[in-house]
């Protein structure tokens, strides 16, 4: 029995080693734009809770779609920054429609920030803005 534990226990704790490099991840910020070429107000698309309770986190352990969707997201906008496709910035935009389907702003932008720490302060590095889009449900 131990042995079996020995083998089951990295999938349960996983290593860091497992990464090549460890970075910042991207950011996917979103605009809903009233006429095509407005100053964008930008918001972070799906920002993580600020609290969950002890039950949440155990929930989400095992039941978590939304989070998944979210995880699919960073790494299209990872594929989106070191081989840029239309596929990957389409998946990204189309979920953020998707999400906003009932928004009344006719047009939608997106963009990739990077955040890091710089001394004391944050840094945000935009690294990829897309353009325009046209809202089919506008």
């Amino acid at each position: 029995m131990l042995h079996g534990f020995k083998l089951l226990l990295p999938a349960l704790i996983p290593s860091w080693r497992f990464f090549d490099t460890i970075g910042p991840s991207p950011r996917i910020e979103f605009a809903l734009l009233h006429e095509a070429q407005a100053v964008a107000v930008w918001q972070e698309f799906r920002p993580r809770p600020a609290r969950l309770s002890f039950g949440q986190m155990l929930l989400r352990m095992v039941w978590n779609p939304r989070w998944n969707q979210s995880l699919y997201l960073v790494s299209c906008a990872e594929r989106l920054m070191a081989n840029p496709t239309a596929q990957s910035e389409r998946e990204i935009m189309e979920r953020i429609m998707a999400e906003h389907a009932d928004a009344s702003e006719p047009w939608l932008q997106f963009r990739l920030v990077f955040v890091s720490r710089q001394g004391e302060g944050m840094r945000e590095d935009i690294t990829f803005t897309s353009p325009v889009y046209r809202r089919e449900a506008a």
